[in-house]
């Protein structure tokens, strides 16, 4: 199985390079399943790998000019106060169990990935079309300056749902840079790498003090699979058109939605 999970990692790197996106919603599952991790050591886990593998691409993408820091730090630093929030007064303010009726018991958990899964497909049918439009010119500095406050809105929505159920939330990040403030995809991939860096590893560290044992050698050891995958993802990515790689991450992320609704309608 820890091969297997080996593999995933890897596997889990590839996609992020490709759509700088996905890597908590495939990290989460491989920690829980594959390396046998409670659910709390997973997706708290999962914030390191793929912190550190978001952040070497970030490192990467800067060296080439597909990064806007000025966007970066106005999404990030609303999200930080979202994870905080998300984590230390929501999930601490919910009862393990919400409605127990008819034999149905839906709780905290189910809540929240039900509602994390519907996100999703919005975001995934957002994508989905736009890979059929035309390619757009990134904006101008002066175009993008009236919109810091909805950046603002935007990077606190993406911190809340990081804190709620430990992702990224590259998902959400890439389809706001795309279709709201009307980025190239490249330069969106290289953003939300910088903004899902930032998000997970301040999430993984207020986070820390929860977790009783962590393997750090572990984390480092996976992480490196990550980046591995990560560079393999980036070079594919440049020998594929734009509007294929919208697509490709619309249905990716319609795909792992629809298996989140069904594994929570299961769990009813």
């Amino acid at each position: 199985m820890q091969i297997l999970g080996y593999f995933a990692t890897f596997v889990m790197g590839t996609s992020f390079g490709l759509i700088g996106a996905g890597g908590s919603i495939l990290m989460v599952p491989i920690l829980f399943y594959l390396f046998r991790q409670n659910a709390m050591e997973a997706t708290t886990n999962s914030l390191f790998v793929v912190g550190v593998t978001a952040l070497i691409g970030a490192w990467v993408k800067a060296k080439i000019g597909e990064i806007d820091l000025k966007i970066g730090f106005f999404f990030a630093m609303p999200s930080f106060a979202g994870i905080f929030f998300a984590r230390h007064w929501i999930l601490s303010s919910f009862p393990n169990t919400l409605v127990h009726i008819f034999g149905f018991t839906f709780t905290k958990s189910v809540f929240v990935m039900t509602a994390f899964a519907i996100v999703m497909l919005f975001s995934a049918w957002a994508m989905i079309r736009s890979g059929k439009a035309e390619e757009v010119k990134a904006p101008s500095f002066k175009t993008l300056s009236t919109n810091f406050r909805s950046i603002g809105l935007k990077g606190l929505i993406v911190g809340v749902i990081t804190g709620l159920v430990g992702a990224g939330g590259g998902f959400l990040i890439i389809p706001a840079l795309v279709l709201l403030l009307k980025f190239p995809l490249n330069l969106a991939i290289g953003t939300s790498l910088v903004i899902v860096a930032v998000n997970s590893l301040f999430g993984f560290a207020i986070s820390l003090s929860s977790l009783q044992t962590t393997d750090f050698p572990f984390l480092f050891g996976v992480s490196i699979l990550g980046i591995g995958g990560m560079f393999l993802g980036q070079m594919l990515s440049a020998k594929i058109q734009e509007r294929y790689l919208k697509k490709g991450f619309g249905y990716f992320v319609l795909t792992v939605a629809s298996l989140i609704l069904l594994d929570q309608g299961s769990r009813l």
